[in-house]
């Protein structure tokens, strides 16, 4: 394979395999390279301001993990939300190219059909049926935006408590002397 580029990579077309979606409702098409930022702004979009009812969020190999982590973001920012997770297999079809020909034979490509893991994930305003495969109901609301360990669900960027000196250790409290430099030392005595 040491001669050989890849031209091309194609993925085979497969319906969603969600039954009685509505004709209109918005994929999005997870890739590898595809940015959360930009995937997240456009569904947000979709489900706010338009008011769309479901979402369907795919992404094959790769961008598995991607697809799930912009899910997870949409659960926790609506919330609400049921689930249905359909996991299942996808063909994708590489092309290489001989870079090694001579000039005047045609080119040898070799094609590759390789079955990755993908992944379909519906979101739903609207409750599903509870009874199929890879259904999750939504999140218990919490009090005041809260989750169970009692932390705040907006992330972690809050602000921190002002340090008590009686729970910090001996060794990292300040200790005032009356030495004669008239400094106190921030590195304690051990006892």
């Amino acid at each position: 394979m040491e001669n050989f580029r890849k031209v091309r990579t194609s993925e085979e077309e497969m319906p969603l395999p969600f039954p009685d979606l509505p004709p209109d409702v918005v994929e999005m098409k997870v890739k590898e390279g595809s940015k959360i930022r930009n995937l997240m702004n456009f569904a947000m979009a979709q489900m706010e301001l338009k008011g769309r009812r479901q979402i369907v969020f795919s992404g094959c190999g790769r961008a598995v993990t991607k697809t799930i982590t912009c899910v997870e973001i949409m659960k926790r920012k609506l919330g609400g939300l049921h689930q249905v997770t359909k996991v299942r297999y996808k063909t994708v079809l590489e092309v290489w190219e001989n870079q090694d020909s001579l000039p005047d034979s045609p080119a040898q490509n070799l094609t590759v059909h390789k079955n990755v893991p993908s992944i379909c994930i519906l979101l739903s305003r609207d409750p599903l049926d509870p009874n199929q495969t890879g259904y999750q109901p939504p999140e218990p609301r919490h009090e005041a935006g809260e989750d169970v360990l009692g932390s705040s669900t907006k992330g972690l960027k809050r602000p921190l408590p002002p340090p008590c000196e009686e729970l910090l250790p001996k060794k990292l409290q300040v200790q005032r002397s009356d030495s004669p430099r008239g400094l106190g030392t921030a590195a304690g005595q051990l006892d």
